[in-house]
């Protein structure tokens, strides 16, 4: 079932962010006057390259790093005024898997629960376990995980006091396609029980396959921030690269509906695709491939870096802004 959100329905702002600011010692400027609203029951995907305030943002509003200025509501609660409230509303899964390796995992998912002052709740956590497909790893230590089930233990830490409100901080930076793709189907699973989902990446792809809006940050400030087929509709016609598991002499006839070519002497296939369409098609031709038992090792686009396509962001809101102010 579709969230009212992704069906364009207006729902009541669960984090208001107004005039927020960090600075840090050396003059550092990480936010700038960040305004944002993130939606009860949906998926945001903050977009932006290393460096752009992304963490910062999502620390502040975590309570992690203490502004410099403005203000951040939870649920309607302030993040000084009311930590405890607005902190026990929310799970962070930062990008780095930190947590004791000599643990198992029931044992460190009841203590992250503990720690929230939540009662003991064994059935919760085992529903939450067999919700991530760590039930049968339970009593293992996390040092025997592999990469992909350590940082299913991080979610399952953070969703382990039942918060509303779920932080994703880069959830698929530095793993491979199919643990990404993973986590993809598990982020929707959340989505799909109540959980807001806020997530930053810089992965265009991941917030044209999950998110319900974009938001676009840059030198600590929010650029855009609109429906997700809207802002894929201003990148204009691009490439989509997949690196193949496996050498292709010819592009498959399952494959016909799509504009392919081979190249690298087939160990890619190169889609081109004009973002201006409501539906680039992308997310259908991953399941056709995956259909026809085509398997890829990554992806990219090669029409430009994020970074260009983020200043052209830039300069269009700034153009629009210019427009506005002179009319």
């Amino acid at each position: 079932m579709r969230s009212a959100a992704q069906q364009g329905h207006r729902m009541a702002a669960v984090v208001s962010i107004e005039n927020l600011s960090k600075t840090y010692d050396g003059g550092v400027k990480a936010l700038d006057s960040v305004d944002l609203e993130i939606e009860q029951g949906e998926i945001f995907a903050l977009l932006g390259p290393n460096g752009a305030g992304k963490t910062t943002l999502i620390s502040a509003v975590c309570g992690i790093v203490v502004p410099t200025g403005g203000t951040v509501t939870v649920a309607g609660h302030d993040i000084i005024r009311e930590y405890k409230k607005t902190r026990g509303a929310i799970g962070l899964v930062p990008q780095e898997i930190s947590t004791d390796m000599f643990e198992t995992v029931m044992a460190t998912v009841r203590f992250s629960r503990g720690l929230f002052g939540k009662p003991k709740n064994d059935a919760y956590l085992e529903e939450l376990l067999k919700d991530l497909s760590l039930w049968d790893k339970k009593d293992a230590q996390i040092r025997e995980l592999s990469g992909g089930m350590k940082r299913r233990v991080m979610i399952a830490k953070a969703l382990s006091h039942e918060p509303d409100i779920l932080f994703l901080d880069e959830p698929t930076a530095g793993v491979d396609v199919e643990l990404r793709r993973g986590m993809w189907r598990l982020v929707r699973r959340l989505n799909d029980k109540g959980t807001t989902i806020i997530l930053t990446t810089h992965y265009i792809e991941e917030a044209e396959e999950m998110a319900d809006r974009v938001g676009v940050i840059q030198g600590g400030r929010i650029v855009i921030v609109d429906r997700t087929d809207a802002i894929m509709r201003q990148l204009g016609k691009r490439q989509l690269s997949l690196t193949l598991a496996e050498k292709l002499d010819a592009v498959p006839a399952a494959l016909c509906g799509w504009d392919l070519e081979l190249a690298d002497e087939g160990h890619q296939l190169v889609y081109t695709f004009d973002a201006n369409d409501e539906d680039t098609g992308i997310p259908r031709l991953l399941r056709a491939m995956d259909e026809a038992g085509i398997g890829f090792t990554d992806l990219d686009t090669s029409k430009s870096s994020l970074e260009e396509i983020f200043v052209d962001l830039v300069h269009r809101e700034n153009g629009t802004q210019a427009q506005g102010e002179g009319a």
